[in-house]
């Protein structure tokens, strides 16, 4: 089983806001019970609002900056800001700068789901 996954060579997974590419889940490591990834959302564009609703989420951002909702909540960004997600959270994420924000994302269990409350999502 490959234990290593590295960003430049993992799937990326496109979306009219950005991308995600995932580095570990249980799809990937069939025994993991968290999921990582790295996620880009572009300049001036923002991800749909959503939920996961059997796992918290940790946000790192490298660079870039955001305003991220948390139901309702609004905390902005910047690089070395992490953010903890609840299970079941309402959150979503606009990038309001000039560069695309660039991030780690972690998972409380490596089968994260995803329920889209706005068009544009997975």
């Amino acid at each position: 089983m490959n234990r290593v996954n590295r960003v430049d060579s993992a799937q990326a997974i496109p979306f009219d806001w950005g991308s995600i590419q995932w580095l570990c889940s249980d799809k990937l490591m069939p025994d993991a019970s968290m999921t990582f990834g790295y996620v880009e959302i572009k300049a001036g564009v923002k991800n749909p609002l959503h939920q996961h609703p059997n796992c918290d989420e940790v946000l790192y951002l490298i660079a870039g900056q955001l305003d991220h909702s948390l139901d309702g909540a609004v905390y902005q960004l910047r690089p070395g800001d992490a953010i903890h997600i609840p299970r079941g959270a309402k959150h979503d994420a606009v990038n309001r700068g000039n560069e695309t924000a660039r991030m780690v994302v972690a998972y409380s269990e490596g089968d994260r789901q995803t329920v889209m409350l706005e068009q544009g999502g997975e």
